[in-house]
């Protein structure tokens, strides 16, 4: 007899990682956002449990997991009101992207400050005319002795003024055959030529996004993480990666939100009669317990296939947990808000942010549409529509 669950170390560090931000809570993160601070104490306390860099080898500062381990780390701080946004950046992208592709001696000198927390690194690909379109990016890299020099425009990139690094997709021309290619290239933040102006956000979040200008930005040889040559490879491995990471991070925010739900319809009463007994209320929170394990069983499945090195397989089931688990978390999101009546759109109930929050899963780090385009095309074999 078989049975599918999580193994017990995984379980335990589900565990252990709610019970650590259920100390922080939701409360502590909606303060950070409204009085403008960041969430460091709590970021600086998971790395320092090990928790951050838990998808990283034990001999770089890392638990030695899988991308399934930190995974578990978003969704379960994001169950506890926390959803912490550069989860998926710094350890699972770069993080991922460094052990990978870097050399030995990149690997010691970034990979134990992303796994405590003290050297948090940011990730550019997006531009402001590329879009998805990775393709089509126009920041460029080019040699000049023994330095590179950087040129460009990136947006939509997050936690820059949390970061002392920012990892960023160039294109660089071949000499030999004339082509461009993707280079990664490590930047500190706080390099001359290097601007980040924040967009103003709607969505209550301590972490910002932000508008970035490269104007000759000069870097070492060792800025180049991997082969210079290794093109869409290196760049894509940390992109199944950001899509399981967001599907976590989009699961656990349906579980917060389901939660407030739940506890608020079994206590709230009408005509001497909680209102979770109605079918009208407890129908849809049931379907949104359904969205959400469907989702998170896909995620599980799209991490076990990358932590298998089955990346082709991977990057169906990631793209899919990613589409599942917005679509479950901005109906979570809207459920909730509607089960507390006028309540839900207060901030002491605190539920209404949770509808920006939760609606964003469908636009980044790839948009609804275009992962339907992956499935149309990928899963389904159907002709390309653009």
């Amino acid at each position: 007899m078989s049975t599918f669950t999580e193994s017990e170390e995984r379980l335990a560090l589900r565990r252990e990682v709610a019970k650590l931000a259920s100390t922080y809570g939701r409360e502590y993160f909606t303060r950070c956002a409204r009085e403008g601070e960041k969430t460091t104490d709590l970021w600086l306390a998971i790395g320092k449990a090990g928790f951050l860099g838990a998808n990283i080898s034990e001999a770089y500062g890392g638990g030695g997991g899988g991308i399934g381990d930190v995974a578990a780390v978003c969704e379960e701080l994001a169950a506890q009101g926390c959803p912490l946004l550069m989860m998926v950046v710094s350890p699972a992208i770069c993080g991922t992207v460094i052990e990978r592709f870097g050399t030995e001696e990149q690997k010691q000198r970034w990979l134990p400050g992303i796994c405590d927390g003290t050297a948090t690194m940011a990730f550019a690909i997006t531009e402001p005319d590329a879009g998805t379109n990775t393709h089509n990016i126009t920041t460029t890299g080019r040699r000049d002795g023994d330095e590179w020099v950087l040129n460009g425009r990136k947006v939509w990139i997050s936690g820059v003024d949390e970061a002392d690094h920012v990892l960023v997709v160039a294109r660089v021309g071949d000499d030999r055959t004339g082509r461009v290619k993707p280079v990664l290239f490590v930047v500190p933040t706080d390099a001359p030529g290097f601007e980040a102006h924040p967009i103003p956000m709607e969505i209550v979040s301590p972490e910002k996004q932000f508008q970035v200008f490269i104007d000759d930005v000069r870097l070492p040889a060792d800025a180049v993480v991997g082969d210079e040559d290794g093109g869409l490879v290196q760049l894509f491995a940390g992109l199944n990666p950001e899509r399981i990471m967001a599907a976590s991070f989009s699961t656990g925010l349906a579980r917060f939100a389901l939660d407030k739900a739940a506890a608020y319809v079994k206590e709230r009463e009408v005509w001497g009669t909680p209102i979770g007994a109605h079918q009208g209320i407890a129908h849809p929170l049931a379907q949104s317990k359904i969205e959400i394990e469907l989702a998170r069983l896909m995620t599980q499945k799209a991490a076990a296939l990358y932590d298998s090195g089955d990346d082709a397989g991977a990057g169906e089931a990631a793209n899919m947990a990613k589409y599942a688990a917005a679509e479950a978390a901005c109906d979570a999101a809207d459920r909730a808000v509607q089960s507390h009546g006028g309540n839900g759109i207060t901030q002491e109930y605190g539920v209404a942010g949770l509808l920006v929050a939760a609606r964003a899963g469908r636009i980044a780090p790839v948009s609804r549409e275009m992962i339907l385009n992956f499935v149309g095309m990928h899963s389904l074999g159907l002709p390309k529509s653009y």
